[in-house]
């Protein structure tokens, strides 16, 4: 008998690859040679027996987050005015507790949106991916502003921030018979690509830099015409990052779908099975989401880009301290992200969520932040004292950092495996030796 006939008499059989799929289900597929393990479909929402009360857990956070903005808005508007130091750890505590509930709340409102207009589960975890670095783009557009140098800092130590989370969280993964975790086949296949890209370029441009700076009389910084050059050049590699993420999803599920002989029924039954745990919502609803989120974005934002004027201006403290301290803290819902969907053995999630945050920030938020930088030194404050970006020892090292860090990643994903404790060694010195010489020479340096 053959595979196919066998799977027509399993029940549920639209269930494969998903956590409840049966042990019989499975081996069907491993004889198609289908890895089920590997595969990258998953459930959106969140289980409803998992929710302690009607109020979604973002919702009460979002409130918090206002409650505590209104508190402090009035205090200073009556006259009292906190200490300096008081003053950047509340705008950094409300503007984070914000942040985190605006992007679930983007989340959920692209959730809802996919499950009334039937997406098929990798186009709604990709729009969702994408929506949720809103948040960080709005705090980005506030901060260019205050620093640009600080904002150009920010998301270039947000992207080693996130290197090391996804090195150190995939060494705590279930390893097989070979100390291994198989990931999904698009991670390792596109996800190769798109960190040799960004190595490449990030050693391009810190070696143009370097060179320039050896000659006295030649090119010492940034124009903004140079910026929105390497800006497009980013978004392009990352519009065919998505193009070629989404189409690898499609034609792994579409094998799936053939190898197991799936009927019309059988799909639509999966496709219901994704979003079982997602609620269903009018349009105004979801509309309502959305501007909840950009809302709260929009308030986050701005107190972050508060916390940062504070901390640069009135403090004192050097960029790269400020931006290694906001780097991580505005990291904490990642790091909440990956522990739910941990615990919760969705371990798929969890990977393309730490993975997400290396080629999002490269390829969307840095374009984004390069453009936000000519654009104010184009049309706002030219004469702004940290314009134009110079071509500095900090900044330099941060770019050509890239390739190593980078390179080890893309090299350990061609074995198709997450990172053993050497390999996270290797990847937690790269981050401490870069963290090192830019504290002791890099601000003393420009």
């Amino acid at each position: 008998m053959s595979v196919k006939d066998r799977v027509k008499k399993i029940k549920h059989i639209a269930r494969a690859g998903l956590p409840e799929s049966s042990a019989t289900l499975e081996e069907a597929l491993r004889e198609t040679g289908i890895d089920p393990d590997r595969l990258s479909i998953f459930k959106l929402g969140q289980r409803q027996h998992l929710l302690v009360s009607a109020v979604a857990p973002w919702l009460k956070r979002m409130f918090i987050g206002l409650g505590l903005w209104l508190l402090v808005v009035v205090i200073e508007f009556s006259g009292f005015h906190f200490a300096e130091f008081l003053q950047a750890a509340f705008a950094l505590i409300i503007g984070l507790i914000i942040l985190q509930a605006a992007c679930e709340a983007l989340i959920t409102a692209t959730e809802r949106l996919a499950a009334r207009l039937h997406w098929n589960h990798y186009a709604a975890g990709t729009v969702a991916e994408i929506l949720s670095t809103a948040p960080e783009l709005v705090v980005i557009a506030f901060i260019v502003p205050v620093s640009p140098t600080m904002a150009f800092l920010l998301t270039l130590i947000t992207i080693y921030n996130n290197a090391l989370v996804f090195s150190v969280y995939s060494f705590f993964l279930p390893k097989d018979k070979r100390g291994k975790f198989l990931m999904p086949a698009p991670i390792t296949e596109v996800g190769t690509q798109i960190l040799i890209g960004g190595g490449a370029m990030g050693l391009i441009l810190g070696l143009v830099m370097l060179t320039f700076n050896s000659e006295p009389q030649a090119k010492s910084s940034f124009a903004p015409v140079d910026l929105l050059f390497i800006s497009l050049i980013l978004g392009a590699i990352f519009l065919c990052y998505l193009y070629k993420l989404v189409t690898s999803y499609a034609e792994e599920e579409a094998e799936v779908r053939e190898n197991l002989g799936m009927s019309q029924d059988d799909i639509e039954q999966r496709l219901n099975l994704v979003y079982e745990n997602v609620d269903k919502s009018s349009f105004g609803v979801i509309a309502g989401l959305f501007l909840i989120g950009l809302f709260g974005a929009v308030i986050g934002g701005e107190q972050v880009s508060e916390f940062a004027s504070t901390m640069i201006k009135d403090l004192e403290i050097n960029n790269i301290l400020t931006a290694l301290i906001l780097a991580i803290f505005a990291g904490m819902s990642e790091y909440v992200i990956l522990w739910k969907s941990h615990r919760k053995q969705e371990y798929g999630i969890a990977l393309a969520n730490a993975f997400g945050g290396i080629t999002q920030v490269m390829f969307l938020v840095l374009p984004f932040t390069l453009v936000c930088i000519a654009g104010y030194q184009l049309l706002i404050d030219p004469e702004h004292v940290d314009l134009p970006i110079q071509f500095s020892i900090t900044n330099i090292f941060l770019l050509i950092f890239l390739f190593p860090t980078f390179y080890t990643l893309s090299s350990l994903l061609e074995e198709d495996h997450t990172l053993g404790i050497l390999d996270t060694v290797i990847m937690v010195g790269i981050f401490l030796f870069l963290i090192v010489l830019l504290v002791s020479y890099g601000s003393v340096s420009g």
